[in-house]
């Protein structure tokens, strides 16, 4: 597929969903990636997330993106197609929100532009947020992975021994990156192991 910006694009969303860690820790790797334009957009239940778990204002989580975009506007660039974008994380994402992308709900700026990675075929990871799971839940990340988005929840690795918090977390960050296609070095891989031929 032809890129439609020479520059690289993610759209990075937090949504009321607990744990707002993994959307700020994704700006950041973006950031540490070099050569990515990372656009913020935070749902009113995201920003309150973000001031309860992490103690940052918006002001504070807008300076670690590249562009910001108020949830309510949903004439900003990302809600269009023609915008060059080469993906979206939902980081993390709510069941409210997961309902609202698998319905083609476009009732704010989160949404629509997940709407639009989907209808332009485009990378879409939603980190979905929830336990227990009930039937809705599951049928509506049926219905986003049959239009093309990944569910990626950010489940622990324990085989990679994690010391931390930070640790988990940087290791789910990770599988994103991976799905995007970002090169990071934030979580150790599996060693290749082996006989030579």
């Amino acid at each position: 597929m032809a890129r439609l910006s020479a520059v690289r694009r993610v759209v990075v969303a937090i949504s009321g969903a607990s744990g707002a860690i993994y959307g700020l820790r994704t700006l950041q790797a973006l950031r540490a990636a070099g050569g990515i334009e990372s656009h913020l957009v935070v749902s009113p239940s995201g920003a309150r997330t973000v001031a309860h778990e992490l103690g940052m204002t918006m002001s504070d989580l807008a300076a670690c993106a590249d562009l910001v975009h108020d949830a309510s506007d949903v004439g900003a660039s990302i809600a269009s197609g023609s915008f060059g974008c080469d993906g979206m994380v939902i980081a993390p994402c709510s069941m409210r929100t997961l309902a609202a992308v698998a319905h083609g709900l476009s009732d704010n700026l989160l949404t629509r532009a997940a709407d639009v990675m989907l209808k332009e075929r485009r990378r879409l990871v939603l980190l979905a947020r929830e336990t227990p799971l009930h039937l809705g839940h599951l049928r509506n990340m049926t219905a986003v992975t049959e239009m093309g988005a990944i569910v990626c929840p950010p489940v622990p690795a324990f085989y990679l021994h994690p010391n931390s918090v930070d640790d988990i977390v940087n290791q789910s960050v990770a599988r994103v990156l991976d799905l995007l296609g970002v090169p990071h070095e934030l979580a150790p891989r599996w060693p290749v192991v082996g006989r030579a031929a």
